[in-house]
């Protein structure tokens, strides 16, 4: 759960993920789980970011690829993309990652807004980021990766 301190700085713990060589972290508490690959129904004329339905125990889930949320290219590596599921205001959606990292507990002194570097398509994206001893962990703004009306806004350029 993310706590603000006061300072604007944001502590809690992340469920992280991979997708190419990018380090992100969503609130633990938007996660509703993780599942490997899932039998997927196309659906015809969606956004090319919806990689289609999964049918999770009778709930119809959109799959929405993240790698083409963020502007990278195809999946490079034979192994399938994992479904990270998350609460939206609308409802679970299940992000396709690369790869499914730890839960991380963060101080919020490490805490910073999002690079101005950072490629817009992804900038749009985070929320913030987090400075860790390692690597950077990007913020996921779930809400905003899930948007399909900006998604498919931005496919149609």
């Amino acid at each position: 759960m993310a706590i603000e301190n006061g300072r604007g700085d944001v502590a809690g713990q992340y469920s992280t993920f991979y997708v190419g060589e990018l380090f992100f972290g969503v609130d633990v508490l938007r996660v509703q789980e993780v599942l490997r690959v899932q039998p997927m129904t196309r659906v015809p004329q969606a956004p090319k970011v919806v990689e289609g339905l999964i049918n999770l125990r009778g709930q119809i889930v959109t799959a929405v690829d993240l790698r083409g949320r963020l502007g990278l290219g195809p999946r490079m590596s034979e192994e399938p993309p994992m479904n990270l599921v998350v609460r939206t205001d609308d409802g679970a959606v299940s992000l396709l990652v690369d790869e499914i990292g730890d839960v991380l507990d963060v101080d919020g002194s490490m805490y910073e807004r999002p690079p101005a570097n950072l490629d817009p398509a992804a900038r749009q994206l985070i929320l913030g980021v987090y400075k860790l001893k390692d690597r950077l962990m990007m913020v996921l703004d779930t809400e905003r990766a899930v948007d399909l009306n900006q998604a498919h806004a931005r496919s149609a350029v």
